[in-house]
């Protein structure tokens, strides 16, 4: 507690003193060429040269508040007393911070009776930049500290400060966001509040209807969704662990490759998805023509509507439930297995009866994250939707359409949100009261059975077809980087890659000149900064809800998943709401666009973390705690170990969904930080698919050889001692169609 507590008392009173207080029109930078002047100056002086030069009295808590915590951490008193000092030093730092940041902006006073009770205030202020930002950590690590020594949490410094990063986090960049959005549900036309206001709006016959039982052409927009979900979200299950199961148990010599394929349509840009299948399936497709000319039937448009969205989103997600199901299939103890095997059952019914039960947390949690990822995909729906209307594309263009009405968007919102949630409560009640462990503390757990001949059969009669239309969709799709029309003149041609990805000479160094690079390295370069963020949040919380008891853990686990339930543009929009004015001005910057990646991506992370974790017997903790070890050493030598699978799930999805990803940070690019997703679409948009396709390949080889390195950088879990089986080590697929 003492060392967490001075910790953050050091970090925040070195960022008061030394560190830009403010954002500066140049970005976060921390060191200004302003020579000794910096100190003082009015935009990157710190907190102290700001209060004492310019006379900003309101910055001095960001100085006193980390003293009084260094006080508290090296004075000689009890802990008690000591977590109590922490607890008001880092507790009303952060309120006194917080107040002040909303208190004043850049017109002066933001509300008209502070100027009552203080007076005329003749400055202003932006929003934080590095100093204010590591001085709010810092305090707020103090504050976790006090906690653990007044007995929360157990008295674990790194559980309280694990528990505090988590709240913090979510409910700054995911809960403030979306609700600060949701209000505009309880706005009239005129902008008032009126909490009936929404009332009329959820009351809409094209929300709600249910024509199609009766004959009518289509039933409302909800129960579109929800079906389109639980079609998803069942069907992503079944061919994830299909491919799971073959992959880990089926003994196959081409299991390498089956798992690499799993990993395409995570690794693709946005549209080529839906314009491959409408190649393959479409009035003109492929198989439209040769169903025509063969057998004379004429297919029609069965492409756009309900199938053509499912079949789409089957591609787009089947891997988001492997990357779930891979880890805790790689992560099944084969004690149990072995223990019925000696009682004589036949594999089938060791299958049905003890491998599928402990399974459950991976296909609860697999269904979970396909059936939010339907309701919320946005991409699909508006390419094949046709007239089959869904949330996500009504929302969209109440929000873009001629006719913005931010009212009825947010009402559409919150009625997602709710889906999400009654779906998240079923699937917690399903799984929560048993358990599932199959991990101990033993140091031999046997060998992995074989899957029965026919399980795997039926998982190679699922798997085998699916891979085969897979490979036919890209090779379909791939072959537009290098051909001159894509879908008319298939001359094979290099100019689409030359165009976009051309290097110069001039003067003996190189120039990139194409016209997609500076969109993919600056892609590049966010997605680094966001995804190790990602994995290591979305793990750690996946530790917290899995092992810690505190209070408002069940909600706080929620608030993770709206970011995740909310289209892609609801949620760009939000943080453009949230992020445009003090004290958080991040808008037009590329730290908006992380923290979008950071908490859009985390519930996977955290979703495949909490799968895994259902596996692993809380006795191996508990002999950590036995043997000394607080909360870090649990975390860090008994449970990362075996979270590998996890771990790379977190990592590669983050990552690649980051590098693929359009809906959610089409509004928050600026022409300094333009995404390679937004590039291909404006392509698309102006009819160039040659040079669109050709930097989505490019896209798709570069993630392709990130996973390979994240797989060969974090190894695998290996249960017991004894050899494992001949299973392929190829990179683990992350999810991702754009959001």
């Amino acid at each position: 507690m003492r060392a967490a507590g001075l910790t953050g008392a050091v970090i925040a009173l070195v960022a008061a003193l030394l560190l830009p207080w403010y954002l500066t029109q140049d970005g976060l930078g921390l060191l200004p060429e302003l020579g000794l002047g910096w100190f003082a100056d009015a935009d990157y002086g710190p907190a102290l040269g700001q209060a004492l030069s310019q006379g900003r009295w309101w910055l001095w808590p960001a100085v006193l508040a980390p003293l009084a915590a260094l006080a508290a951490t090296l004075a000689p008193l009890s802990r008690r007393a000591r977590a109590g000092w922490l607890l008001l030093a880092g507790g009303l730092g952060l309120a006194l911070l917080v107040a002040q940041g909303e208190a004043i902006g850049v017109r002066g006073w933001r509300f008209a009776g502070l100027e009552t009770l203080f007076g005329v205030l003749d400055d202003r202020q932006f929003g934080i930049g590095w100093g204010g930002s590591l001085t709010a950590m810092g305090l707020a690590l103090v504050l976790a500290a006090g906690l653990a020594g007044r007995g929360a949490f157990r008295g674990d410094a790194f559980t309280a400060a694990a528990a505090t990063a988590v709240a913090i986090g979510v409910l700054l960049f995911t809960f403030l966001p979306i609700l600060a959005l949701l209000t505009d549900a309880f706005r009239d036309a005129a902008g008032a509040v009126s909490l009936t206001a929404s009332v009329p709006r959820l009351a809409d016959e094209r929300l709600w209807g249910l024509g199609c039982l009766a004959g009518a052409p289509r039933c409302g927009v909800v129960w579109n969704t929800i079906l389109l979900a639980v079609l998803t979200g069942a069907g992503t299950t079944a061919l994830g662990l299909a491919f799971a199961l073959l992959v880990t148990r089926g003994r196959l010599r081409f299991a390498r490759a089956l798992r690499w394929l799993t990993v395409l349509p995570i690794v693709t840009p946005p549209f080529i998805l839906g314009l491959g299948l409408i190649l393959i399936f479409g009035r003109s497709g492929l198989v439209s023509i040769a169903a025509a000319e063969w057998f004379g039937l004429e297919l029609g448009r069965w492409i756009y509507g309900l199938p053509g969205i499912f079949l789409a989103q089957l591609f787009a997600f089947t891997p988001i439930a492997f990357l779930v199901l891979i880890g805790v299939v790689e992560g099944l103890s084969p004690t149990l297995e072995e223990a019925a095997s000696m009682l004589r059952a036949s594999p089938a019914k060791i299958f049905r009866t003890v491998t599928l039960p402990l399974l459950m947390p991976g296909l609860a949690n697999a269904f979970l994250l396909g059936f939010i990822e339907s309701i919320a995909d946005f991409g699909n729906a508006v390419v094949l939707g046709g007239g089959f209307n869904v949330l996500a594309t009504e929302i969209f263009f109440t929000v873009v359409g001629a006719q913005a009405d931010p009212g009825r968007a947010a009402t559409l919102s919150l009625v997602l949100l709710l889906i999400a949630g009654l779906v998240f409560l079923a699937q917690s009640r399903l799984t929560g009261r048993k358990s599932y462990v199959s991990i101990g503390g033993k140091g031999d757990s046997g060998l992995p059975p074989p899957l029965p001949r026919g399980v795997r059969r039926l998982c190679l009669g699922v798997a085998l077809p699916w891979a085969g239309l897979t490979v036919a969709l890209y090779a379909l799709a791939v072959s537009g980087a290098f051909v001159e029309v894509w879908g008319r003149d298939y001359t094979p041609t290099l100019r689409h890659m030359v165009k976009a990805f051309e290097i110069e000479w001039s003067g003996g160094a190189p120039r990139l000149t194409g016209l997609a690079w500076n969109s993919v390295l600056t892609t590049l370069e966010l997605a680094a900064i966001a995804a190790p963020v990602t994995a290591l949040l979305g793990i750690l919380a996946a530790w917290l809800f899995s092992r810690a008891r505190f209070a408002g853990r069940g909600l706080l686990e929620f608030a993770t998943l709206l970011s995740f339930a909310v289209p892609g543009t609801v949620i760009g929009v939000a943080y453009l709401r949230a992020f445009n004015l003090p004290p958080l001005e991040l808008a037009g910057t590329g730290a908006i666009i992380v923290i979008c990646f950071i908490f859009r991506n985390l519930p996977v992370g955290l979703r495949s973390g909490m799968a895994a974790m259902a596996q692993i017997d809380r006795s191996l903790d508990e002999a950590s705690h036995t043997l000394g070890g607080g909360g870090l050493d649990a975390f860090h030598r008994v449970l990362l170990p075996l979270l590998r699978p996890a771990i790379i799930a977190g990592l590669t999805y983050a990552f690649v969904r980051a590098m693929t990803t359009i809906s959610a940070v089409i509004f928050l690019v600026t022409a300094e930080t333009e995404l390679a997703t937004v590039f291909i679409v404006n392509r698309v948009i102006n009819g160039d698919y040659g040079l669109a396709i050709a930097v989505a390949v490019v896209l798709i080889v570069l993630m392709l050889a990130v996973l390979g390195l994240a797989q060969l950088l974090v190894g695998q879990r290996r249960i017991g001692r004894r050899a494992v089986l001949p299973v392929a080590t190829a990179p683990t697929a992350t999810p991702g169609a754009a959001a």
